[in-house]
């Protein structure tokens, strides 16, 4: 069975939808993507959380609003790639700093 990688920022509008389309074809892992706004175009959900083996998320923010949210939960571990908002959808310096970020933990799930 592949790692489960769900990528996580405010709104699943630039950061983690530009993450999960740079993984999609993959196939080492298998990826979603979500926000924690209530505004984002697919809400974290507890299906998602039940989903993933690791979430990895823009900020430590996202962090700590997940663990608030989904708090008495088993969570999978969490981890902030610590990517600002300073990017649009598929900007080429945004892919270039999840590919950089992420690549360690897939190696990791995979080791």
């Amino acid at each position: 069975m592949k790692p489960r990688i769900l990528f996580v920022c405010s709104r699943n509008q630039w950061r983690s939808p530009t993450a999960e389309k740079c993984y999609l074809t993959d196939a080492r892992i298998e990826v979603r993507s979500a926000g924690v706004s209530q505004a984002a175009r697919h809400v974290i959900s507890s299906a998602d959380v039940e989903w993933a083996d690791l979430i990895l998320v823009m900020d430590t923010e996202h962090k700590r609003r997940i663990v608030e949210r989904f708090r008495g939960a088993d969570l999978p571990p969490i981890e902030s790639l610590e990517i600002p908002d300073d990017y649009g959808y598929l900007d080429d310096e945004l892919i270039t700093l999840i590919r950089s970020s992420t690549e360690p933990w897939i190696n990791q799930l995979l080791s």
